[in-house]
């Protein structure tokens, strides 16, 4: 025999001992078995529906329920400013005095032209009534008469553009005392006394808000306003109440407004930018506590489901494509993984729309001890409230024993 035979052998035997480790070894990295011992002891929730109001908090703005930009309507040099920037005015209140003087000259003109058109008209007017009966005798010509009577119809209308004259000179005359167009706070004053100001040009002189009552614009995603549309017309959501819902609001400092408002109207345009949809609430703000444009967050009820069907968010976990998933207890005393749809979270609960009904009893727990088909073991809630309630000390005990 060769010698390099015994050790070939040798080292044919340790390969094929090696090979069949690995083939063991792979073996054991196969899905764990399941569970042995008996059924798992889990906790469990039923389900049961229930009506549940959905509130919605969102951010926005608030804005102006009028605003009034107070420009010249004549040229001219500013006289006087006669409000406090800042006060409340008044619908009407004088707010600037433009220099009348070249105005008062113009309506002084305009009465001149008007005199001399009405003493015109009456000039002509009287030689056409004494040529009408001239005319009928041949005592005068025919186109004598038609003269007189056309001089007096252009007199008539020399009157009437003078006095439209003169009313648009009174009218420019009214526009150097600059009023406020509508109640409301006015802001800061754009111009002084001495500056001129131009009609052509709309120079601004100031800005007027109506704050009280005030609007507060909130911005929603199109999304979202289509799926509660949809809720609504399937009959999953309900209004609570007639009328428009009521709106909290929450200042910028996270302190709650004490005046509740009322949400006004819903805006037909998605915003091609943002893909939202703007909700406009009214708010009484008769102190002036809300700033145009001041960063809120407000609260309403968007409606009750009276047949929600909730699931603790501990129970629900999700599969490699991302899907909510749960385990229920079967017929058979088993784990059933059902695939779920949600729609919302209500607190630390899901709203599901699909893959539960009402009795099923949902597994909260040990849910890394289990996989479909496991027996389980729903675990008794009344017998763990004793169990707990032992396990934490007695207040009158404690009470009774001072600190030495």
């Amino acid at each position: 025999m060769h010698p390099s035979l015994p050790l070939k052998s040798g080292l044919c035997l340790l390969s094929l001992t090696a090979i069949l480790a690995l083939l063991a070894s792979g073996c054991s990295r196969q899905a764990p078995p399941r569970p042995t011992g008996g059924p798992v002891q889990v906790d469990v929730f039923t389900v049961t529906p229930s009506s549940v109001a959905f509130t919605r908090e969102l951010p926005g703005r608030t804005a102006a329920r009028r605003i009034a930009q107070v420009r010249a309507r004549v040229s001219g040099i500013v006289l006087k400013r006669l409000f406090v920037e800042g006060a409340i005015v008044k619908e009407g209140e004088v707010l600037y005095e433009i220099a009348p003087a070249p105005y008062e000259a113009a309506l002084a003109r305009a009465r001149a032209e008007l005199q001399r058109a009405e003493a015109t008209l009456v000039s002509v007017k009287l030689q056409a009534e004494r040529f009408t009966p001239l005319v009928a005798t041949n005592a005068v010509s025919k186109q004598q008469y038609d003269d007189a009577v056309a001089a007096m119809g252009v007199g008539e209308a020399a009157v009437a553009a003078a006095k439209a004259a003169v009313q648009a000179a009174e009218i420019d005359i009214g526009y150097t005392k600059v009023r406020s167009p509508i109640d409301g706070r006015i802001g800061l004053a754009e111009v002084t006394e001495g500056a001129y100001v131009q009609a052509a040009q709309a120079t601004l002189l100031a800005t007027v808000q109506q704050i009280d009552p005030i609007y507060v614009n909130l911005v929603q995603p199109s999304s979202e306003v289509a799926r509660i549309r949809r809720e609504f017309e399937e009959g999953r959501m309900k209004r609570d109440g007639d009328g428009q819902p009521e709106v909290t609001l929450l200042m910028e400092d996270g302190t709650e407004y004490p005046v509740r408002g009322r949400l006004e109207f819903s805006d037909i345009t998605v915003d091609r930018s943002t893909g939202s949809v703007t909700l406009r609430a009214l708010f009484p703000n008769p102190e002036g506590r809300l700033l145009p444009g001041t960063f809120v967050r407000a609260r309403y009820q968007e409606g009750v489901n009276p047949q929600a069907l909730l699931v603790p968010q501990h129970g629900v976990t999700r599969n490699y494509r991302g899907d909510p998933t749960a385990y229920v207890v079967a017929a058979n005393g088993t784990a059933e993984l059902r695939t779920l749809r949600t729609s919302r979270a209500y607190r630390d609960q899901w709203v599901v729309e699909s893959g539960i009904a009402a009795g099923d009893r949902v597994i909260v727990s040990n849910l890394q001890r289990i996989r479909p088909g496991v027996p389980v073991q729903p675990a008794d809630p009344a017998a763990k409230q004793p169990a707990a309630a032992a396990a934490q000390p007695t207040p009158a005990k404690q009470s009774a024993e001072p600190n030495r």
